[in-house]
């Protein structure tokens, strides 16, 4: 574990609170990596000159914007306010509906977690909208997560919305990492790993992206549309091969695999990326810094595990009782919080209703009947899995109210049905879109005896 700070205050948080006290700091959170505040923030544009951390971008003519991902109303919202409405005209393609439309853009509704007909309409308005640009030209690209659905269109023409939308349920369903699960999407669309990159040339390209990936992976946000791309076609045959994914893929997607006919995506060394800049606003990192701030002003000793986030949410679920047990001996007497955040695997494995965040906290729930301890477990973009909810929280009494009421949880695990479980308690956590998306956090909280 790394120690960050201990309590600011005397305060002693009360266990009787302690589900709404979890929820208080996963809401100070979400308030504290909003997406206009890191804009407004991180971003400046003075004299005709757009500003971003340490680049520095003239702008002689205004640019063209294209957003996309879950942050991609909220950010194109705030670039217009920063450049003063001079953005020449822009391509948005959200999961939802946008409440104010900027008169120069086009909106799409793409879909997530599948791409819908919209996804494939706003990625031929963005390639419209880029291409055939000089090099005074400047494309300024809004990505955040979500966007491998979202922004979608197939390098094959004979590759059907029905195909991709096979091809993705059998790729989000495995129990494949995100990073590995967009090696294999990259090298099946005209988009992904680059491409559109490649469409905008010899533009030059400022792309500002909202990270749901681990560190180090930035070319994994939405599949990297605009970054040369570090993954290889053998390395997706791999993936394919080792999990026995191909059968699982329609006929003309698994004729690539089958053939290893695969186009290879562009790399680093290609000279169209030479005039490509990036700058990352906000990651996981932000919001798991945010969590430690918010639990340390309600008086808990607060940490963040230091262990693997990314891996099966049984393991990782044990992994972080046993740390927070080690927190516990460290700061004998007080309240505790341990922060992890990332995003744990869970296969799917019944036809129910729920997502890796509520599977989470369910079987954490099992492991902490009894005690006074809390757990909560949510993603930042407001949706977990296939349900409408953004995560759940339980206690030490969650497991017994739930048989109270006939409730197994093994059986609801089982059947991939976890939302209904919290949602029959009254534990589910409904914030709606956030307009943002940084990965998942989960907040462990200990009372004591």
């Amino acid at each position: 574990m790394t120690s960050t700070a201990q309590s600011a205050t005397k305060s002693m948080p009360d266990y009787s609170h302690g589900k709404q006290l979890a929820q208080q700091i996963f809401h100070e959170t979400l308030a504290a990596i909003d997406v206009r505040h890191a804009m407004q923030a991180k971003l400046k544009f003075e004299d005709g000159v757009l500003l971003a951390g340490e680049g520095v971008y003239p702008l002689t003519r205004p640019p063209r914007v294209v957003a996309f991902g879950k942050a991609a109303n909220r950010m194109a919202a705030v670039l217009d306010e920063i450049l003063a409405g001079g953005i020449e005209a822009g391509v948005c393609v959200s999961p939802a509906e946008t409440s104010r439309k900027l008169a120069n853009f086009q909106y799409f509704v793409g879909g997530h977690p599948f791409p819908n007909p919209a996804s494939l309409e706003g990625a031929r308005a963005a390639i419209d909208l880029v291409r055939h640009l000089r090099r005074e030209d400047t494309v300024i690209f809004l990505v955040s997560g979500g966007g491998s659905a979202i922004l979608e269109l197939p390098m094959d023409p004979g590759i059907t919305l029905a195909d991709l939308i096979e091809f993705n349920r059998a790729v989000v369903t495995s129990h494949l990492p995100i990073e590995q699960i967009n090696v294999l999407r990259k090298h099946l669309s005209a988009v992904k790993g680059g491409r559109l990159a490649e469409c905008a040339y010899p533009a030059r390209q400022v792309t500002i992206f909202v990270s749901d990936v681990p560190d180090g992976l930035a070319s994994m946000v939405a599949s990297g549309p605009t970054m040369p791309d570090e993954s290889t076609t053998e390395q997706a045959y791999e993936l394919a091969k080792q999990n026995n994914l191909a059968p699982k893929f329609p006929a003309g997607i698994r004729g690539y695999f089958e053939r290893r006919e695969l186009p290879e995506t562009p790399k680093s060394d290609d000279p169209r990326f030479a005039d490509c800049h990036y700058f990352p606003l906000l990651s996981n990192q932000d919001a798991v810094e945010a969590a430690l701030a918010a639990a340390q002003k309600l008086g808990f000793a607060a940490e963040k595990d230091s262990g693997s986030w990314d891996a099966d949410y049984r393991e990782v679920a044990r992994s972080n009782a046993a740390a927070l047990d080690k927190l516990v001996q460290k700061f004998k007497g007080r309240p505790v919080c341990l922060v992890v955040g990332g995003e744990v695997t869970c296969p799917v494995t019944g036809p129910g209703v729920g997502g890796r965040n509520q599977a989470f906290a369910l079987f954490a729930a099992l492991r902490i009947g009894g005690q006074r301890r809390v757990v909560l477990s949510a993603g930042t973009d407001g949706r977990d899995g296939n349900s409408p909810t953004s995560g759940a929280v339980a206690d030490g009494q969650t497991v017994t109210r739930a048989q109270g009421r006939g409730l197994d949880p093994e059986t609801y695990l089982g059947a991939s049905d976890s939302y209904s479980f919290f949602r029959t308690l009254g534990d589910t956590l409904d914030i709606g879109f956030t307009d943002n998306n940084v990965r998942d956090v989960r907040i462990w909280l200990d009372f004591g005896n």
